[in-house]
């Protein structure tokens, strides 16, 4: 899912399962009702696969379905929890194997919980059967769920198409299901749909015909998808033009648009077919699917979600009208395309046990989204353009008081929409982007291939991602990054150094950088550093790679003489920032004048240097070290009404400005 979703300050609250919290006389100190502790669903009864079928009605916004589960009961009971949401059951029974349907006696719903118990006149025995349940629901305005979309036609008339948009917790609005990502199923589709309508789900149509009751109706049959999360089944039925293309690797790729404007899908189906080979190279994994669509959806809350086989988004981050969208609009296109059809693997095929481990997910697909475009369209500078868009955001958001780990743990599946901002998407990104620089790609690449063949079809936890990367590596993968995903914050790096002979002696220190003034806290956190360091006879090059695991430390550069410069994070890809002594900083404005210093290096040295006005009495020395640098550039003109600018502004808000500890 790509969202952009704003985090509450307290969003790291969870809930309180225990008793009240008391003063020491004992009254109850609590001014906010308590929240009821959350329950996943019981393990007794689980899904192998759900028959459904839908007949949405597109005037009256209700839809009709029907369900047959193949069930399993694991523990003889005479109950089935299932979640369900605005949904109101007909009927239900169960039909064990082999022997007689059983019909329910009562349905109790807990709307609270969004759960609906099933309750039987006699015990349901362990083994297989087929859970039978008619129900109706809303094509509700909620932008959620099974919901109306409104679209005007070419010619002017307003009409609505029914699409779903399912994650986290929405498919139980749909129908009656276990609606959690480690309750996987296969899912046996069917929708009941006017004949002039554009009918889609995960898999490919296996067979239509006419609808016996009405003639103006069609039933549209769809193949059984892999086993898969509740969350990614999707289905779409509306008016839609679209551009077919197939990929190398021989998947059929279907970009739809609204009426009319086909040829505004041309430039997403380019993209969408040279990523799936790309993904299908660099994960060693095909693609399992034998088609995958993508489709513009006029009404959308998020930016897109990655439902397999069937991706839905935003108009604006699908369609590229030829003659007038500028090349960003085509960047961010190509970006969230990748970023959606990383999915497909890295969240669809294994799919994380439960939603504190979503940030992973999204991090991921939110790094390699870049790597991909990269790749697709190296033309685009795209890394120069992620330093300057996710990795700053993030460094400054996380040097916030507010700011939160990347790994906040999950109780109720509500408080995703609470927890993830671009802390989740923007640093779990950058620190990704770290891990994979640390590794090394043969490496990386071979760790993420164990993790996905291990894990297909299955469900998996952060740590399960790192102990395959870390057998791949022979590295602390686990280690490095819970120093980074477990605590908010990031390091600053300073650095020292000192010539000896044809060796530079290089003193690194880290300290925890905030914006709102010295750490207070007795203990002042660490992270284990990967930093890397390059020299003016390589800029582009790594000389030489270390772990920063402790406060300070000291690190020989040989063969390093006089006249040559040293740069700390080539690349600016370590997710800290530096701050050089003067004799540094000096030393690199000729990589400066000459460009030998690339341009993500210097823009990370600049949004590093201004971010180190941080004390009053510093103000003038800070200012004349960025003097130095920003005069090595071309337009002084223009760098000194920018520096001027950013130094007004950090004036006026002293109390608030950056700070190191």
């Amino acid at each position: 899912l790509l969202n952009d979703v704003v985090l509450p300050s307290n969003c790291c609250m969870l809930f309180c399962e225990g008793p009240p919290a008391s003063s020491s006389s004992g009254h109850n100190t609590r001014t906010m009702p308590e929240r009821r502790p959350f329950v996943r669903l019981p393990t007794d009864v689980y899904p192998v696969n759900y028959g459904l079928c839908l007949k949405p009605d597109l005037i009256d916004f209700t839809f009709e379905g029907k369900l047959e589960a193949l069930i399993e009961v694991t523990q003889s009971t005479n109950q089935i929890v299932m979640n369900c949401a605005d949904i109101d059951i007909i009927t239900a029974s169960f039909v064990p194997q082999g022997s007689e349907e059983i019909n329910a006696t009562g349905f109790n719903y807990q709307n609270e919980d969004e759960k609906v118990t099933l309750s039987f006149p006699s015990a349901l025995q362990k083994g297989s059967g087929t859970l039978k349940i008619d129900f109706v629901g809303e094509l509700n305005d909620k932008m959620k769920g099974f919901y109306r979309s409104k679209y005007t036609t070419p010619a002017g008339e307003v009409r609505y198409a029914a699409v779903t948009q399912f994650e986290a917790t929405d498919a139980r609005r749909a129908f009656p299901c276990w609606d959690e990502p480690a309750i996987k199923a296969t899912f046996d589709i069917t929708l009941i749909v006017p004949k002039d309508r554009v009918a889609l789900s995960n898999m490919n149509v296996i067979d239509q015909k006419p609808y016996p009751e009405d003639e103006n109706l069609v039933e549209v049959k769809f193949a059984t998808t892999p086993i898969m999360s509740t969350y990614l089944v999707a289905f779409v039925i509306g008016e839609y033009d679209y551009v077919e293309s197939q990929s190398s690797d021989g998947v059929t790729v279907r970009v739809y648009t609204p009426v009319g404007k086909a040829e505004q899908g041309k430039f997403a189906l380019e993209v969408a077919t040279k990523t799936l080979p790309f993904y299908k190279d660099y994960f060693s994994v095909p693609y399992p699917l034998p088609k995958i669509d993508l489709i513009a959806i006029a009404d959308f809350a998020a930016g897109a979600m990655e439902n397999w086989g069937l991706v839905t988004y935003r108009e604006t981050a699908l369609l590229i009208d030829p003659k007038n969208s500028c090349s960003s609009s085509r960047q961010w296109v190509a970006l969230v395309v990748g970023h959606e059809l990383a999915h497909q693997w890295f969240g669809n095929l294994v799919t994380m046990e439960w939603w504190t481990h979503l940030w992973l997910n999204e991090g991921f697909a939110s790094w390699i989204e870049y790597l991909c475009v990269d790749h697709c369209f190296p033309e685009y500078d795209i890394w120069t353009q992620f330093v300057s868009a996710d990795y700053t955001r993030a460094l400054d958001l996380d040097a916030l008081d507010s700011s939160h780990p990347i790994e906040v743990n999950v109780g109720h599946p509500s408080e995703v929409d609470e927890i993830f901002d671009a802390i989740s998407y923007s640093k779990g990104a950058s620190v990704i982007r770290m891990l994979h620089n640390y590794i090394g790609d043969e490496d990386f690449r071979k760790g993420m291939n164990a993790y996905l063949l291990k894990f297909q079809h299955k469900n998996a936890s952060t740590e399960d991602l790192w102990d395959c990367l870390e057998q791949a590596s022979g590295k602390p993968i686990a280690a490095v990054m819970g120093s980074w995903t477990k605590q908010m914050g990031f390091p600053i790096i300073v650095v020292d150094q000192e010539q000896q002979g044809d060796d530079r002696i290089l003193t690194i220190s880290q300290k925890k950088f905030c914006a709102s003034g010295p750490h207070n806290g007795e203990d002042c956190p660490t992270w284990m550093v990967p930093i890397s360091i390059c020299t003016s006879e390589d800029p582009k090059c790594s000389k030489l790679k270390v772990l920063l695991d402790r406060p300070e430390t000291t690190i020989t550069l040989s063969g390093v003489g006089p006249d040559q410069w040293v740069k700390i994070n080539p690349g600016t890809v370590g997710f800290y920032r530096i701050q050089y002594s003067s004799s540094m900083l000096e030393s690199l404005l000729p990589g400066i004048r000459d460009l030998s210093l690339q341009p993500v290096d210097r823009l990370g040295l600049q949004n590093d240097l201004f971010s180190l006005l941080h004390k009053q009495a510093d103000m003038q020395e800070e200012k004349n070290r960025i003097e130095r640098v920003l005069g090595a550039i071309s337009a002084p003109d223009l760098i000194q009404k920018v520096l001027n600018f950013a130094l007004s502004v950090h004036m006026t808000t002293l109390p608030h400005v950056a700070s190191v500890v």
